[in-house]
């Protein structure tokens, strides 16, 4: 696994740019958040930043891999990965901003689907670079539970 530590920083620049843009998001709608029910085994507040910024970490390296491949299906791969970050930005935005849980949650299933196409392909071109993405599938299937719950619990009361 190599790379050029000129492409992980701008890798984990260009990651981190919209990590902040989502967080200001969610930062905004977090009062809204904490005022809803919450599903069983939700996690405390303070968690939540430190997870996302250890997966986006992980993205960032994972892509700077992909990157510096050569591979010529690297293109394609780092296409879903900006796909997914565009999408996860999307998903604050929906869930924090507009508080549509079910169309957030929707739109998780959506964001795991290319996160998931994501892994397969770094995983073609570098196996650590997929392995590394796995933790975010986990977390995305986590926080579909969590989205799910919050949604279901607001429309039964």
């Amino acid at each position: 696994m190599t790379f050029k530590l000129r492409t992980l920083l701008w890798s984990m620049i260009l990651t981190f740019a919209i990590a902040v843009a989502g967080g200001i998001v969610t930062y905004l709608g977090m009062d809204s958040f904490q005022a809803v029910q919450q599903p069983p085994l939700s996690p405390p507040a303070f968690l939540f930043p430190v997870v996302w910024t250890i997966l986006f970490a992980l993205m960032a390296f994972g892509a700077a891999v992909v990157y510096d491949s050569d591979n010529p299906n690297a293109p394609r791969a780092l296409f879903v990965y900006a796909l997914q970050l565009t999408m996860n930005f999307w998903w604050c935005v929906l869930f924090f901003g507009f508080r549509l849980y079910l169309t957030s949650f929707i739109w998780l299933l959506l964001l795991f689907a290319a996160v998931l196409t994501m892994t397969v392909l770094f995983t073609r071109i570098s196996k650590p670079a997929g392995l590394l993405q796995i933790f975010y599938l986990i977390w995305l299937a986590f926080a579909a539970y969590l989205n799910y719950g919050i949604w279901l619990l607001q429309h039964t009361g």
